[in-house]
């Protein structure tokens, strides 16, 4: 199972100024860049539901030439969920109540479906009185086009191509573009395995895709470039690894014994272990 708050903040902390360039200009025009300091993971305790919420990512930051702080609440949503602008108004409140500063709210839409806009508001009226209009910035990524995005260099948007608006059949030149993109950047290697390992989380591709992006990257000329082709080895590295453990689960199911699985999969004891603990845990 994908982790997609772990992927998401890991990018957007790690990339958080590039965010705000892409996405929030406006934001991004008025605040110190040398002011941010992303605060600790918020727990909240949700009585109602009896669960704990943790909210993705909380920044605060100073306003250019003041001494005035404001804070930049960024969450991740990967799933539809009804009552999500409702939950937003919580977090908002509670982080107020908390820091008494004013709170900029965003949330990502990250799921593919559905393809609706979705609300970015949340209200409560009586009659002619409207006691609460509360707006957070929606970005929705399956409503915007990752055409839009080819000429930006920013590392964030060669993340995010990967999850915007895409047919199937131009995923293989997607994720060619990305890794193009990518390739313009000119990041620290740690940086680089960031963002290749949240475009091929989101962008694995069969048998048949794989050959139109080996063509796609060749005819842009990014096989003659060591550092590119690293990536690609890792990507296919990995996915032989993300094979190995579908098999290895699909046998877990079947009721096969560790000892047997490592065997036919090639996985160590402890990896299989690992797979039977979180299939444990999904049950």
């Amino acid at each position: 199972m994908i982790d997609h708050d772990r992927l998401f903040k890991e990018l957007l902390s790690t990339f958080f100024i590039d965010f705000l360039d892409l996405f929030l200009p406006q934001v991004a025009s008025q605040i110190d860049r040398n002011s941010i300091q992303l605060l600790p993971q918020e727990v909240f305790n949700d009585v109602t539901s009896g669960e704990k919420k943790e909210i993705d990512l909380l920044a605060q930051v100073r306003y250019q030439q003041q001494d005035t702080c404001f804070l930049i609440h960024v969450e991740n949503q990967s799933y539809t969920e009804t009552a999500f602008a409702k939950r937003m108004f919580k977090y908002f409140a509670r982080l107020h109540e908390k820091y008494d500063l004013p709170i900029y709210p965003v949330v990502i839409f990250s799921f593919d479906e559905p393809k609706r806009a979705e609300p970015q508001n949340y209200r409560v009226t009586f009659g002619d009185l409207k006691v609460l209009e509360f707006q957070f910035v929606a970005i929705q990524l399956n409503r915007l086009s990752w055409r839009d995005f080819l000429t930006q260099p920013n590392p964030v948007a060669a993340a995010l191509m990967s999850k915007m608006n895409i047919s199937k059949q131009e995923r293989p030149q997607v994720k060619a573009e990305c890794l193009r993109l990518l390739a313009t950047l000119k990041l620290d290697p740690a940086r680089m395995q960031l963002i290749s390992g949240f475009v091929d989380t989101y962008l694995r591709l069969d048998d048949t895709e794989k050959q139109v992006f080996q063509a796609a990257i060749s005819t842009m000329g990014l096989d003659e470039q060591e550092e590119i082709m690293e990536i690609v080895t890792s990507w296919q590295q990995e996915g032989a690894q993300k094979t190995r453990e579908e098999i290895a689960l699909n046998l877990l199911k079947r009721g096969m014994i560790v000892q047997e699985i490592s065997q036919v999969t090639g996985l160590s004891l402890e990896q299989v272990q690992q797979l039977q603990a979180l299939l444990s845990q999904e049950n």
